[in-house]
């Protein structure tokens, strides 16, 4: 093989190259010591740091809002044909009031009748009291025997056990008469009614129910280990579906449990209001008493991928996602079980747009 070597003019080409090249390099060195921009804050913050105070101890249950105590209404006279209803559904009605009136014409001449009965009666019994009264005058002075006497004194005690029967048929057939107004037992609210003009009544047979004095109770079912912590006399906060609120007082605890759910009920009275209905299903708290609680606005804490996280800052730009423990509610606020000290600053709003480690320009470097 043939070995071909350069010439002069190739050599002196490749020099200058070497002499190029570490120019060429230094030109683009050129600046290269040169700090690099500061990075651009990714949002304005503002700061906040824990607050340590006290909190209800709180117990949440659920349960059905019932009527205290329900009445049922019924005609006390049978096969009688109803003349007039005066009441509808969610009326308030005092005790003693007209609910309803039931055809009273049968009545009204039977209590006529045992009336004139009672009137004959009484009549009878007079004259037989007079009879026995001279009697007994003239057996005083011999004209009469002890037997013919005896027979008058008889005669008065039966006219006046008729009377006396005649005038109780007459009371029975006055107490007939005033069964035809059906009366309301109480004060309360009329939540159900069956009664329908022209209708006959029959015996046993429901024409209204009556929520006694209007009053309401939340029967809340609670585990069975919480049970005692909850004595009568506690204070209760129940929500109602369209999210109104009211406060009661624990009335009762149930003696037993369920024996299936080993819930029990606990009855707490209701103040008459507009927010819950008899029959509705509600959600409720009681206040066991109050404890420490270390707590942040609920705008500072942000769910990622199923766990809480807050953005707490480090230096004097920089956030730092950490994870926390998050425990009760109230209010806006929430508590922070771990995770977190008292001394931290975290970002208060917009945590959301944030990523770990981004630069941020606080607003106010004191916590808020």
């Amino acid at each position: 093989m043939k070995l071909t070597i350069p010439g002069p003019s190739f050599c002196r080409m490749a020099a200058a190259l070497v002499l190029v090249i570490p120019f060429l390099a230094g030109c683009g060195d050129e600046g290269g010591s040169a700090t690099p921009p500061a990075a651009k804050p990714a949002l304005t913050v503002s700061l906040v740091a824990p607050e340590q105070s006290e909190w209800p101890a709180v117990l949440a249950a659920n349960g059905n809002v019932v009527a205290w105590q329900e009445a049922v209404i019924g005609a006390e006279v049978a096969n009688f044909r109803i003349a007039e209803v005066r009441v509808q559904v969610g009326d308030v009605v005092r005790r003693g009031d007209v609910l309803a009136r039931i055809a009273g014409d049968t009545v009204a001449s039977e209590l006529a009748e045992a009336a004139a009965a009672a009137a004959e009666a009484e009549a009878a019994a007079a004259e037989a009291a007079g009879n026995a009264e001279r009697a007994r005058e003239l057996r005083a002075k011999g004209f009469y025997s002890t037997q013919l006497n005896a027979q008058y004194q008889t005669a008065e005690r039966m006219a006046t056990a008729r009377a006396n029967a005649a005038r109780a048929r007459q009371r029975a057939a006055q107490l007939k008469m005033d069964k035809t107004a059906v009366l309301a037992p109480d004060d309360g609210i009329i939540s159900a009614r069956r009664a329908t003009v022209g209708s006959l009544t029959q015996s046993g047979e429901e024409l209204f129910r009556l929520i006694r004095g209007g009053r309401l109770e939340w029967r809340a079912e609670v585990p069975s280990a919480d049970l005692l912590r909850v004595p009568v006399g506690t204070p209760a906060q129940l929500t109602g579906p369209n999210g109104g609120t009211v406060s009661g007082t624990v009335r009762a605890v149930a003696p037993s449990v369920d024996a299936q759910t080993r819930n029990g009920l606990i009855y707490v009275d209701l103040p008459p209001t507009e927010a819950v209905r008899a029959g509705m299903f509600a959600r409720g708290e009681f206040e066991l008493g109050r404890t420490p609680a270390l707590s942040l606005p609920q705008t500072a804490v942000v769910l990622r991928e199923g766990f809480a996280y807050v953005f707490r800052l480090e230096g004097e730009d920089r956030v730092a996602q950490t994870k926390v423990e998050l425990g009760r509610r109230y209010g806006e606020r929430v508590e922070i079980l771990g995770g977190l000290t008292a001394t931290a600053r975290v970002v208060e709003n917009g945590a959301g747009f944030l990523a770990d480690g981004d630069v941020v320009r606080v607003v106010d470097g004191k916590a808020q």
